[in-house]
């Protein structure tokens, strides 16, 4: 399958969700929705990108945009996470990794000369009208929600 590219339709997803609700992409036509995938909850980098958008939720709510967290983890691992952490981002388990794949960041990895199958962090800006405004690849968490918010306001 050909990587996703800005202006592509971003590929729509029914995941179950924290809360034991369910994310679907495409019930939020006509708003930006901001995409993001990360490999694991209470993992470092994960939980200070989770923390990092929960802290600039009012500034996204402000703009009419939705957060979405996107990872391999259960629903009920999730809620523990929000819990834990205090977030106020939605999460959605892709239990089965469909919608990282569609996405094109369920990629192998290496860790200590050991290849597996994994989440790239990534995120996807997504336009009103369900397109891809912007692709945030092998992202560093540090600043990365503020890039993104600006990117938000670019729209």
């Amino acid at each position: 399958m050909a990587e996703l590219a800005v202006g592509d339709n971003a590929p729509d997803f029914d995941l179950e969700a924290d809360g034991g609700e369910r994310i679907v992409l495409s019930a939020h036509k006509g708003k930006p929705v901001v995409v993001y995938f990360y490999p694991k909850d209470n993992t470092p980098g994960c939980t200070k990108e989770a923390i990092a958008f929960t802290e600039a939720m009012d500034a996204f709510t402000a703009l009419g945009v939705t957060i979405i967290g996107i990872s391999p983890d259960s629903a009920k691992k999730h809620d523990n996470f929000i819990e834990k952490h205090g977030l106020k981002v939605r999460l959605g388990a892709d239990t089965e990794t469909k919608t990282a794949q569609d996405y094109g960041v369920w990629v192998e990895k290496a860790m200590y000369g050991k290849k597996y199958m994994g989440v790239e962090r990534s995120t996807f800006l997504v336009d009103g009208d369900g397109k891809i405004a912007q692709i945030w690849r092998k992202v560093k968490v540090p600043g990365h929600s503020d890039a993104v918010l600006d990117a938000v306001k670019a729209l």
